[in-house]
């Protein structure tokens, strides 16, 4: 059994029920014949994947839907060490990460896009015959990496075509986000998260608060701790009927949160508890757990500023968001998350120490 914003994720452009506007241009650009290098960027959670690859089920058809994952194994240099790299990939577009290999991204942008511009599309009767080669996190490429991939667009446009997936364009180089048609998704509104909401629980035959005053209450407190994020919403939506065993939802039923915001919320409790070298010490174990189970670390940044924006009883808030605005840069820009998540997290003791002690 599949979850369900996996189960009612939408598989074409039709299917999308919010942005409209947005979903017209991107099947207008699909069908025009001239589909350009284009950059979607935009909060997590808006849908830029789920509109990619209905983008791409419009440019090849169903096709595009039947993918495979496979394992690639790249040399470093003119060394011997050897990394091995997933790929996930159809005859007509083939999709990675390459910020997963840290600094040896530069390596997949070279070998990987130059085997795949090197070879046509192996289905004759398709009227696209560039293959689509999606990168996701673009944002977070190395430098180097944006280099390489500027050259492969300029020297094999005519066989492969980009799409870049970014939470944001700050870390993209200038010259390809010029050769790039930018997108932007914004987050849904909450009266567009309230309508894919209760159309899955229609199907999914979930009891709603019976006037439509409780049901706007409940999806907007849906809307407001998912931040506007409609897959951590419809997670959030289908803990919620597991949790109420069959009974009508309402605005009182408890909303689990996921395992790895307790422990940022415990985190900043241990932060306003004690503020010592020792309990920093401990933090920096618990901050390695989080990045070892894959949590961004924009995103632990991010909670735990607003999980010490709501706990704290001084009038820290100021002081609080300027440091995090400013260990948020630092983090885009530097290549040791730990550092700049533990250096904000000492800041974050200073500050709140200095109220305490007025």
């Amino acid at each position: 059994m599949s979850l369900w914003v996996d189960k009612y994720r939408p598989r074409s452009i039709e299917a999308l029920t919010y942005h409209s506007a947005l979903s017209d241009e991107l099947k207008a650009l699909a069908a025009s014949g001239d589909f350009p290098h284009i950059l979607v960027y935009g909060p997590s959670g808006a849908g830029k994947k789920t509109r990619v690859m209905a983008v791409l089920k419009e440019l090849y058809g169903n096709g595009a839907e039947k993918i495979k994952i496979a394992s690639r194994v790249f040399q470093i240099g003119t060394s011997s060490r050897k990394v091995e790299f997933n790929v996930v990939s159809s005859n007509y577009h083939i999709e990675f990460t390459p910020s997963d290999m840290g600094n040896n991204d530069r390596v997949v942008i070279q070998d990987l896009l130059k085997e795949i511009a090197q070879t046509q599309s192996v289905d004759t009767r398709s009227k696209n015959r560039f293959k689509t080669v999606v990168i996701n996190e673009a944002d977070s490429l190395s430098r180097d990496a944006q280099a390489a991939l500027r050259r492969t667009m300029e020297k094999y446009s005519a066989n492969i075509r980009l799409v870049l997936l970014a939470n944001s364009t700050s870390n993209i180089i200038s010259p390809i986000k010029s050769r790039t048609l930018l997108i932007r998704v914004p987050a849904p509104s909450a009266e567009e998260i309230g309508e894919v909401i209760l159309q899955i629980a229609k199907k999914e035959k979930v009891l709603l608060p019976s006037t439509e005053e409780e049901q706007k209450e409940l999806f907007d407190k849906l809307t407001r701790l998912s931040h506007r994020n409609l897959r951590k919403c419809i997670l959030m939506f289908e803990a919620m009927y597991s949790a109420s065993n069959g009974n009508a939802l309402t605005v009182a039923t408890p909303t689990p949160s996921p395992d790895w915001e307790q422990v940022i919320g415990k985190i900043a409790d241990e932060i306003l508890r004690t503020r010592t070298v020792a309990n920093l010490l401990s933090i920096r174990g618990t901050l390695y757990d989080l990045i070892a189970h894959c949590i961004p670390p924009e995103t632990i940044l991010r909670t735990l500023t607003y999980e010490l924006l709501h706990k704290a009883n001084y009038n820290v808030g100021p002081s609080i968001v300027e440091a995090a605005a400013f260990y948020f840069h630092r983090l885009r820009q530097g290549s040791k998350a730990i550092f700049h998540l533990e250096a904000c997290i000492a800041k974050y003791m200073q500050i709140i120490e200095t109220f305490h002690t007025k």
